[in-house]
């Protein structure tokens, strides 16, 4: 197994230091790391020189709504040049199956709920919405093309991850230390919470059933080897219930400051699972009542606290 990050600081490197050393500890020598922008690929190619990919699973992106307001290079670099990076090692090597992460944010402001793959997504409301959908587009082309023609490609439109997942939503901004605050956007925002478990079982499950190809319209409509699946706990919840949650699974009050929506954000997201579980026996295991008072006592180990 092979790995590739450059530990950027938008998520804390002692965090990512840590996981590093955990898989190390678990694979020994059959895991490979490479300290590497996978959107340099020079270096990118040079590190896998000789290595032999059957299968790639690339979850690397630069996240974030509101961070794209601040620097959107970084996302035409790592969302559009390292997305078309690793298509290009896929396709020039005729990897047999790639699985990419997109995002719920391509729903963009769409009303029509719960979100479903086969739903319209021309209308993104940020800039990270945008070059998700343009790594979806990039992808969708890439199985008709030679050398790799007919080379199949999964993705996930993934929902806010929690539990040691995603180190930017909402629960992450909760202080579990000696006080606990929050700063929640909007009294009516609800989010489709899905603990980092059940991403990592709609993964594993797809990785080793690449769509077919046969011509038949796959999840999202492609008629080519290219299939779209959601990934989400398929049970929206109140940004209030998540802070009620972690009050009780901290013990004390939250000191709670609203605001306004922020530009690029949305009021909710809703997962319609239908399309993963008929074709890959997807079901959430985890509910928000359970993986909350996990989160916190993960963070307090983590942290010390």
């Amino acid at each position: 197994m092979i790995g590739v990050d450059d530990l950027n600081p938008y998520y804390p490197v002692t965090l990512q230091e840590a996981r590093l050393e955990r898989l190390r500890a678990t694979g020994g020598p059959r895991f490979t790391f490479h300290h590497l922008d996978f959107a340099d690929m020079p270096a990118l190619t040079q590190a896998l020189q000789g290595q032999e990919i059957e299968r790639i699973v690339h979850l690397g992106a630069q996240a974030g709504v509101r961070y794209s307001l601040e620097n959107p290079h970084a996302y035409a670099r790592s969302n559009l040049v390292g997305h078309l990076n690793l298509l290009e090692i896929a396709r020039q090597r005729s990897v047999a199956h790639m699985v990419y992460a997109s995002s719920s944010s391509v729903y963009g402001g769409n009303t029509s709920l719960p979100f479903a793959v086969e739903d319209r997504v021309d209308h993104p409301v940020s800039l990270y919405a945008a070059t998700k959908r343009a790594d979806e587009l990039m992808s969708e082309s890439c199985p008709s093309l030679p050398p790799s023609a007919d080379r199949p490609a999964l993705l996930h439109r993934l929902r806010s991850v929690g539990a040691a997942g995603h180190d930017a939503v909402e629960v992450h901004r909760c202080d579990l230390g000696r006080r606990a605050c929050a700063r929640v956007q909007w009294r009516e925002m609800w989010r489709d919470f899905t603990h980092i478990d059940d991403i990592l079982d709609g993964v594993i499950a797809c990785v080793d059933r690449p769509p077919a190809v046969d011509g038949e319209a796959k999840a999202g409509g492609s008629h080519s080897c290219h299939a779209l699946y959601n990934i989400g706990n398929n049970r929206p919840e109140k940004l209030t219930k998540v802070i009620a949650l972690l009050e009780q699974a901290c013990g004390r009050r939250a000191r709670v400051e609203l605001l306004p929506m922020q530009p690029g954000d949305v009021e909710r997201t809703f997962a319609d699972i239908g399309a993963i579980a008929r074709d890959h026996g997807f079901a959430p295991r985890v509910a928000i009542e359970d993986g909350v008072p996990q989160f916190v006592r993960w963070f307090r180990e983590w942290r010390g606290v």
